[in-house]
């Protein structure tokens, strides 16, 4: 018989856990720009790259449009964002960033990476923490259809 494990030691579990806390800071530090995480997010892409198609930044934030159409039509009310049909072909929308995003920008900033002094993390510590999860997440999308049925 295989001995149970803990949920303390489970890794998804603190994934998640600490994925919740990162929420709730995020949920305080953003309201003030009335922002949601989810919204965040989707700037923090834009002013990456933007102007981008809705296809391109959904596959930056791995949604599919259904999730991400009614995410930028709030932004776009709020004034953060603007969605024009492209002339060449008008089932491609194409979203840019608003001046007053543009504007915002080092502010938002500003706010968020507070987390990581009130954290006390050093740079560093930051990029190994990043490295660890997102080699995780990257053993996870190439773990097959078939290991997973293996696994049952």
């Amino acid at each position: 018989m295989v001995e149970p494990r803990k949920i303390e030691s489970q890794l998804c579990f603190g994934i998640y856990n600490t994925s919740k806390k990162f929420s709730r800071y995020y949920q305080i530090v953003l309201s003030q720009f009335n922002l949601t995480y989810p919204q965040y997010i989707t700037m923090l892409v834009l002013w990456e790259h933007a102007p981008m198609t809705v296809r391109e930044l959904g596959s930056y934030l791995d949604l599919d449009s259904g999730t991400l159409t009614p995410l930028l039509k709030r932004l776009e009310k709020q004034g953060w964002v603007t969605r024009t049909r492209s002339h060449k072909d008008e089932r491609v929308v194409i979203v840019d960033t608003t001046d007053y995003a543009k504007e915002q920008r080092d502010k938002v900033y500003e706010h968020v990476n507070q987390c990581f002094s009130v954290l006390d993390m050093s740079q560093e510590d930051i990029q190994k923490c990043l490295k660890m999860v997102n080699a995780v997440g990257d053993r996870l999308d190439n773990v097959s259809e078939q290991k997973l049925k293996d696994v049952e």
